[in-house]
C-alpha cells in the first residue's frame, strides 16, 4: 500500500459533504473531541444529525458538585461529565429508549429531605418507582442491579441532594465491575443508544493542579475553574495531574491503548469550547496523547470559547494556542506545532495580528467563519457541526 498526501481547497460549509452526512449519519465522519464539561453538549446533540461516529475523550478529574460526593464516597473518578455527554448523544426519538433516558436524566432536588431522597432511591432499587417500572426487561433488571450495587456500598450519611440518578447507576456499575469505568460506559451507551463513543481519557481517580506564574500551586479542579471558587488571581503557567498532594508525571497515567486507537482512526480532531485548562488541556496530559495526535495526518481544529473563561482571563488567542500546544509538544518534541493544530476558528472579528502570528510562527491557519449563535457567547451548533463535517 502506498500513502500519498493531497492538499485541496475546501468551502465551508461543504454542501455536498453536509448533505451526505445528513442522509447517512451512520457513515458520518469520525470527529474526535478532547472535551470536558458541558460546553460541547449542545453541539453534540446537533451533531447526532450528521454522524453517529463522533468520539468524546473526557476528563474524569472534576471535583465539584454531585460528582465530588461520589468521588469522596467511593474513591472513584468523576463521572458527571461522562454521563451528561452520554445523554447528549443518546437517541432521544421514540426509536431509542425514552424510558431509560428519563431515568438516567432524573436529578433529585437540591432542597429535599435526605431521608426522603434515600427512600426514593430505595424504591428504584426494589423496582416500585414509576420511572423504573416503565422500563422494559431486561434493561430494568440491569439498571436495578447497578442501583443495588450502589446501595450495598453506600453509607448511611450519603448526601442524596441534587444527585443524578444516572450518576448513581454508573457508580453502581463501576463498583460491580472491578472498579472499571469502561464496562459500565459501554453498557450505558447500549441502553440509551448513544450515537457516538464516550470514554474517560484515563480510568483513574486523580486530581488536577496548576502552577501560577509566581510559582504558587493550586490543587483541585473546583479551585481552578473559577466557578465554585473565586477566579485565580494570576495566569496559569502549567497544568498537572496529582494524586493527593503528589504531582505525577505523564508516564504515571499513560493514555490507554483503546483511546490511542480512537485517535489513530479519527478523520478530524477537535479541541472544542470549554474551560481551557480543566476541560480541554486536562485531556492532553497523559503520556502518548501528543504522539498519537502528531501521527494522525488529518485536520486538527481548535474552537476557542466565545464566552468568558476564568481559566484563560486575559489570554490572547495565541496564548490559548500555546497553552494547548505545551503538553502535546512535550510528549512529541520533534513534531512541528502544525502537527497538533492545523486550524483555529477565529471568526470574522478576530485580531488580525493573532492570526498572522499563528500562521507565521506555528504554521496554523485561521478560519474566518461567523459561527455565533443566537444566545450571547454561544456558538451556533449547526454552523459548528457543518464546519466539522466539511473537514471530515
Amino acid at each position: 500500500m502506498v500513502k500519498v498526501t493531497v492538499e485541496k481547497q475546501l468551502a465551508l460549509p461543504d454542501t455536498l459533504r453536509v448533505s451526505r452526512a445528513l442522509s447517512v449519519p451512520h457513515l458520518g465522519p469520525r470527529i474526535l473531541f478532547f472535551s470536558g464539561g458541558s460546553a460541547l453538549n449542545d453541539i453534540s446533540r446537533t451533531l447526532k444529525k450528521y454522524t453517529f461516529n463522533s468520539v468524546h475523550l473526557i476528563t474524569p478529574f472534576d471535583s465539584g458538585g454531585s460528582s465530588q460526593v461520589l468521588r469522596e464516597a467511593f474513591d472513584m473518578p468523576a463521572i458527571g461529565d461522562l454521563r451528561s455527554r452520554l445523554m447528549a448523544l443518546a437517541d432521544e426519538t421514540v426509536l431509542g429508549q425514552p424510558d431509560v433516558y428519563a431515568l438516567f436524566s432524573k436529578r433529585l432536588p437540591k432542597d429535599g429531605e435526605n431521608d426522603a431522597l434515600a427512600a426514593e432511591v430505595a424504591q428504584m432499587v426494589d423496582g416500585s418507582h414509576p420511572l423504573v417500572k416503565a422500563i422494559s426487561q431486561p434493561m430494568r433488571s440491569l439498571i436495578r442491579n447497578s442501583l443495588a450495587a450502589f446501595s450495598a456500598h453506600v453509607s448511611g450519611d450519603f448526601d442524596y441532594r441534587n444527585a443524578s440518578i444516572g450518576n448513581l447507576i454508573i457508580a453502581g456499575g463501576y463498583l460491580s465491575n472491578h472498579r472499571e469505568l469502561e464496562p459500565v460506559l459501554f453498557l450505558m451507551s447500549k441502553m440509551v443508544d448513544v450515537q457516538g463513543t464516550v470514554r474517560a481519557i484515563v480510568d483513574r481517580n486523580l486530581d488536577l493542579g496548576v502552577e501560577l506564574v509566581d510559582g504558587t500551586k493550586v490543587f483541585s479542579q473546583r479551585n481552578i475553574s473559577g466557578k465554585e471558587a473565586p477566579p485565580l488571581a494570576q495566569k496559569i503557567s502549567r497544568l498537572f495531574v496529582c494524586e493527593g498532594d503528589r504531582e505525577l508525571v505523564p508516564a504515571d497515567f499513560p493514555l490507554p491503548k483503546r483511546n490511542s486507537n480512537l485517535i489513530e482512526e479519527a478523520d478530524v480532531i477537535c479541541y472544542p469550547p470549554g474551560s481551557l485548562y480543566s476541560s480541554v488541556i486536562a485531556n492532553l496530559l497523559p503520556a502518548g496523547v501528543g504522539q498519537a495526535v502528531a501521527a494522525r495526518h488529518v485536520p486538527k481544529i481548535y474552537i476557542p470559547s466565545m464566552g468568558h473563561d476564568p481559566e484563560a482571563q486575559g489570554y490572547s488567542l495565541v496564548e490559548q494556542v500555546e497553552a494547548i500546544l505545551a503538553p502535546l509538544m512535550a510528549d512529541e518534541p520533534e513534531a512541528k506545532p502544525s502537527a497538533f493544530i492545523t486550524h483555529v476558528l477565529c471568526g470574522p472579528d478576530a485580531n488580525k495580528n493573532d492570526c498572522e502570528t499563528l500562521r507565521s510562527r506555528f504554521g496554523i491557519q485561521c478560519i474566518s467563519l461567523d459561527a455565533a449563535g443566537i444566545e450571547p457567547d454561544r456558538y451556533d451548533p449547526k454552523a459548528i457541526c457543518e464546519m466539522l463535517v466539511s473537514f471530515g
